[in-house]
Parts: structure tokens; sequence; C-alpha cells
């Protein structure tokens, strides 16, 4: 992999292909509900089309083809005169208009619809051949059923909503009626069950960020399973800060037993060695004895109590001065003069000096035994990437995978001085307190690369 791609992306070992949709749990539950609601309600719907809605409109077919029979029979059987008062009546009291059917009559076919087209079909087969079934006669809406009686036609007029379906209107209506409910419910579900949980996750973030405290669970939760989830949270964040206190408490007081029985050994040998060399040499082991207690207490160190805008070259300038006259480290820094950083500014100082330190010891270069130091910040969608490379033997594959693992120690390429192996480390772990991430690789052209992320900020 090359290096944007590590810098954009922080993980070497994850591709962008490979990762799955980012999808809250929240969303993930109110999709699952709705599509369970939707597909209930398709259910539902087809049940009643089957079992209540068409029989129901077949049942109304028939009953307008028993009063289409009885008023052909009726008709039949009624002199002239009653047939007059017939037809009145059924016109008056049942909204049923008899009219003569002409042969030139203008005729427009019931049935736009496939329930339409079969109830028809069911009227025709009760009321026998010839029955015609019209959504409208000469321009005149309605239902119109033409029956023959004798030599005689007769057209019969009623109301056409008998046979139609319900109104689209209303069933628009109630569906996004009970559509809205549905949905608001699922939210309302989806909800109750992803708070918590979302409480929980920010809770254990910030526990993983060694705030212990901060962020205390509800133990009177409504749900039991819950309840009992946040208080083992709460007594467990608990125990984490008794120990943490007691670690803090532990490496301090190993300090200051440890500084000052080297401090009275060093003015003893200053003091009572009188060959000079030694005399150096013993200091020497006293000097790297102090510097890996401080390496120790560096990596215990707990997380920077502010972060907050830091201008990266003025911190840089104080990391870099006192190498600036050392004929044998050269180091050419490409940052610009405002650029600034979400940090802490004795914090990003160490991983700075750390990272120098690393290069001058093991990053001398194979040709002339000079470290050459490269550092270069651009900014990338909000982000600066910080590169730190140096121009030495760089190190194994196998090395590099343990590079940032506590008091591991590279191969001989890179530790011809001694250490605690903890510089890498150090730097890994302070750039994730500040938000920030850290990975180091061999660069194609040489060398070994440190790369950090920081968020931009701008001036406080």
């Amino acid at each position: 992999m090359n290096a944007p791609d590590i810098a954009l992306h922080g993980h070497p070992s994850i591709k962008p292909s490979a990762r799955r949709p980012n999808v809250s749990l929240f969303w993930r539950t109110f999709f699952l509900l709705a599509l369970l609601i939707l597909c209930s309600s398709l259910a539902w719907l087809q049940l009643f089309r089957k079992q209540e809605y068409e029989p129901r409109i077949l049942r109304n077919a028939h009953q307008i083809a028993t009063v289409v029979n009885l008023t052909r029979t009726a008709l039949m059987h009624s002199d002239a005169i009653a047939r007059v008062s017939l037809l009145k009546t059924l016109a008056d009291e049942e909204a049923v208009n008899i009219q003569t059917r002409e042969p030139g009559d203008q005729i427009e076919p019931f049935g736009a619809s496939a329930i339409e087209k079969q109830l028809a079909s069911e009227m025709v087969k009760r009321l026998g051949k010839g029955t015609v079934v019209a959504a409208s006669v000469n321009g005149v809406a309605g239902l119109w059923v033409g029956f023959a009686i004798e030599k005689d036609s007769y057209w019969l007029q009623m109301d056409p909503e008998r046979l139609r379906p319900l109104s689209d209107k209303g069933w628009l209506v109630w569906l996004s009626i009970a559509a809205v409910l549905s949905l608001s419910g699922a939210a309302v579900m989806a909800g109750l069950i992803n708070r918590p949980l979302k409480r929980l996750s920010y809770a254990a973030s910030q526990v993983r960020e060694g705030h212990f405290n901060t962020s205390t669970l509800d133990e009177f939760a409504a749900t039991s399973e819950i309840r009992e989830v946040n208080i083992g949270f709460n007594r467990m964040a608990e125990r984490l800060a008794k120990i943490e206190a007691e670690r803090a408490l532990m490496l301090a007081g190993i300090s200051h037993d440890l500084r000052t029985p080297l401090a009275r050994l060093r003015l003893e040998t200053e003091l009572s060695v009188s060959d000079a060399e030694t005399r150096e040499l013993m200091a020497g082991d006293i000097a790297q004895l102090d510097q890996i207690i401080d390496k120790f207490l560096d990596y215990a160190r707990p997380e920077p109590t502010h972060l907050g805008p830091v201008l990266l070259s003025g911190v840089l300038s104080r990391c870099i001065a006192p190498w600036r006259h050392n004929p044998r480290f050269e180091i050419s820094v490409d940052v610009a003069e405002d650029l600034h950083v979400k940090a802490e500014t004795v914090e990003l100082g160490r991983v700075l000096s750390n990272l120098l330190e690393n290069a001058r010891r093991y990053g001398q270069s194979p040709s002339d035994g000079v470290t050459r130091v490269e550092i270069v910040a651009r900014v990338h969608e909000g982000w600066v990437l910080l590169r730190v490379r140096d121009q030495g033997p760089g190190v194994s594959e196998e090395t590099l995978k343990n590079l940032t693992q506590p008091f591991y120690r590279g191969d001989t390429a890179r530790t011809s001085a001694t250490g605690s192996g903890l510089g890498l480390a150090i730097v890994e772990r302070s750039v994730q307190r500040m938000g920030g991430t850290f990975s180091v690789f061999n660069n194609s052209a040489g060398g070994l690369m440190a790369l950090m992320k920081f968020k931009q900020t701008e001036p406080g």
C-alpha cells in the first residue's frame, strides 16, 4: 500500500471496498420494523380482498340480477295501466328507471377494471344470454342492464356505486393514515431500543479514552436487562478508575524512590572516581537509567487535560532547536507557518521530540552516516497529515508490525543504541490521546516514515 492510502484511512490492512455500510442501529431497527409492517399490511389487504371485499361485491351483483329478474317478471305479468304505476313506483322508491331499448343507442360497456368485468360477467350468467351491462347509454352514466321481454327490449338504469369498488381516494387516505401511525410507532420502538445502547456505546468510548468518571449510566432504568447492564458497566468503570489512580500513585512513588538513589550515585561517582573516562561512562549509565524512567512515566502518563489550537510550526521550531548546529543531523521542514492542529502543546512536543530522537539514533544514512530527516505537513479534508521521514536503512516487514508495541526492540540495523523500547509506543499513545492516528512504514525511496493525522483547527 502506498503512503496516500495510509494517510487517508489510517488502517493499511482495510480496503474501502471491504467495509460494510455504516448504518446505525436506530435506522436498521426502524427499516426492519417498517418492512414487517408493510408486509403485514399487504397480507391483510390481500386477505380482505379474498375473504370479504370480492365476495361482498359478487353478492351485490347477484342482488342486482335478482332485482332485474323481479322487475322483468312483474312487467311481463302486468297490464298496461298497472305497468305504468309499477314503473313510477320503481323510479320513485328504488331509483330504478325503465326505458325502452332502441337499436341505435350509444353504449359504453361496463367494466373498466378486472373486478368490474368479473361482476358484469356474473350478472350475464344470472340473467341469461342477450343481457347487456353498460356504464352509459346515450351519454347518460349509470348502471344500465339491457334485457328483453318477449319481442320488446328495455334498459334498467340503477346507481352504479352498488357494483363499483370503494373509492380509490378513500383507500389512499386510510392507507396513508395507517402508514403514518405504523411508521411513527416503529420510530418510537426503534428509539426505545436504540437509546440505551447509544448511551452505553458513548460511555464505552469514554472509558476507552480513559474518562472513567465522565459518563455514568442510569441504574434505575425501567427495563431490567438494561438496568443490569448499566449497573455492571458503572461498577466496571469505578474499578478501572480506582486501578488507574493506584497505578499513577505507584508510578509516582517508583519515580521518586528510583531517582533519589540515582542522584546520590551520580554525586558519589563524580566525587569518588578519579579516572575521568570511567567517571564519564558511569555518569552516562546513570543518565540512561534516568531517561528510561522518563520513558516509563511518559508511557503511563494520563491523557492531556486540554486540547486546543496548537501552532504546528512553533512546536516544530522548539523541538528542532537542540539539533540545529549538529553537523551530523540535517532536518528539512515543509510546514505552513499558520497551520494549527487540535492537540496539546507539551504532548505534541514530546511526540515530535521522540520521533527526532528515534531518527537520530537509528536513521543514519548508510552512505555517509549523516541523519537526514524530512518533516512535511499537508491539509486534506479538514485533517493535517504530518509526515516525518528519515533516510536510514529501514526495518524488516516482521519488525515493522511490532515497532509500536511496548518494550519491543527492532532489529540490529536500527538498534545501535540502548533504550527502553517505548519510544514509538509512547508516540502512538500520545497521538491517539489527542484524537489523531499514527502509523509507521518503510518508505519506497528508503528510510522509515512516520505518518500522523491530526484534526485541523482555527487559531484560538
